[in-house]
C-alpha cells in the first residue's frame, strides 16, 4: 500500500466556494456577515478535523488572518489569505477511534478528543461457535458495499444519482502531482524522529471508514478488492457534499500508520501529531502557491 509514512492522520480538503446567497434560519446580523463575505469571494475552503491541525496553519508565515469570522450552528468560519488567495477555514470534528479494550488509553484521549465512557464492541465476542470457528464467522452477518445516493444541486428534485467513486478535480490532481518533490520534516525534536522520512505521495483511490482502521486483513482486502491505498475517517463524507454541490475538491492528508500493517505500537499519534500537522500545513500552503502561480 502507498502509505509508507508513520505520522498522524490529518485532513485538508481543498474546495473552491463561489459567491452565493445563503438562506435558512439565521439571524439578520449573521446574514449581513455572509453577504459581506460573498462580496469578497470566491474562496478556497480548507476543512480541518481539530485545533491540533488548525493551529499550525493559523501560525504559518504564509497565512494572513483578516480577523473576520462567521459563527453558524456551532461552527466558526475563519476568513484569511494564503499567498493572496482568499481562504475559509472550518473544523469538521473527528470520527470514531479504534482501541484495545477498557483498560487501554485511546490516542488523544487525554486531550478530550476520545473517551471510553460510552462503551465499545469487540467483534470476536460475537462468533457463532468459538470452539469450532474454522471459518471465523460471527453473528453480525455480512456487509454489502453500496454506492451512495446523491441528489445533485443542478439535478431534478427527488431524482437520485448513485456514486461509488467520487473523482477529485482534475486541475487540483495535476497540481498535487508536482508536490511529490517536496521535502518534509522528519523529527519532532533533536531526539524524536521517524524511522523513515515522510514524503508526498499521489494516490489514485482512497476511502473512508466510520471507525479508525488498525487491521492488516481488512487493509489487504480493500487494496485487493478496490485498489484502495489510504483509508481515513472523514474525507468521503465531505467529498460527497462537494459532488452534490458540484464543487471541485481534493483531499490532502498526513497518514498516521499502516492501518494494521506495522508493529503493534505503530500508532504514535500522541508523539508525532505536531510533526504531522506541520507537514500537512506546508503541503497545503505549497499546493495553494502552485495553484495561484499556474492561474
Amino acid at each position: 500500500m502507498a502509505a509508507a509514512m508513520k505520522v498522524v492522520c490529518m485532513m485538508f480538503l481543498v474546495a473552491i466556494f463561489h459567491k452565493h446567497h445563503a438562506h435558512g434560519a439565521i439571524s439578520a446580523d449573521t446574514q449581513k456577515l455572509i453577504d459581506e463575505a460573498n462580496m469578497n469571494g470566491p474562496y478556497l475552503g480548507l476543512l480541518i478535523p481539530n485545533l491540533f491541525e488548525m493551529n499550525p496553519l493559523l501560525q504559518h508565515p504564509n497565512y494572513t488572518s483578516t480577523n473576520f469570522t462567521i459563527d453558524i450552528a456551532g461552527r466558526r468560519f475563519r476568513f484569511g489569505k494564503i499567498v493572496e488567495k482568499n481562504v475559509i477555514l472550518v473544523m469538521t470534528g473527528l470520527s470514531m477511534r479504534y482501541g484495545y479494550g477498557p483498560s487501554d488509553e485511546l490516542p488523544l484521549e487525554p486531550n478530550g478528543d476520545y473517551t471510553r465512557n460510552i462503551g465499545y464492541i469487540k467483534f470476536a465476542d460475537y462468533a457463532e461457535n468459538v470452539t469450532a470457528c474454522n471459518l471465523h464467522d460471527n453473528l453480525l452477518n455480512n456487509v454489502w458495499f453500496q454506492p451512495e445516493e446523491v441528489f445533485p444541486v443542478d439535478g431534478t428534485p427527488e431524482q437520485r444519482q448513485h456514486a461509488f467513486w467520487i473523482p477529485v478535480d482534475p486541475l487540483y490532481f495535476n497540481i498535487s502531482k508536482s508536490l511529490e518533490d517536496m521535502e518534509l520534516e522528519n523529527c519532532v525534536n533533536a531526539t524524536t524522529c521517524l524511522d523513515e522520512t515522510p514524503r508526498v505521495v499521489q494516490v489514485h483511490r482512497g476511502t473512508s471508514a466510520g471507525i479508525y482502521v488498525d487491521n492488516a486483513a481488512y487493509r489487504s482486502f480493500i487494496y485487493k478488492k478496490f485498489n484502495v491505498s489510504p483509508v481515513d475517517m472523514e474525507s468521503a463524507a465531505v467529498a460527497l457534499i462537494c459532488m452534490q454541490q458540484r464543487v471541485p475538491f481534493i483531499i490532502i492528508r498526513a497518514l498516521s500508520d499502516l492501518a494494521g500493517g506495522g508493529s503493534a505500537e505503530s500508532n504514535e499519534i500522541d508523539t508525532f501529531i505536531s510533526l504531522a500537522s506541520n507537514n500537512s500545513v506546508n503541503v497545503v500552503v505549497e499546493f495553494i502557491k502552485r495553484l495561484v502561480s499556474d492561474h
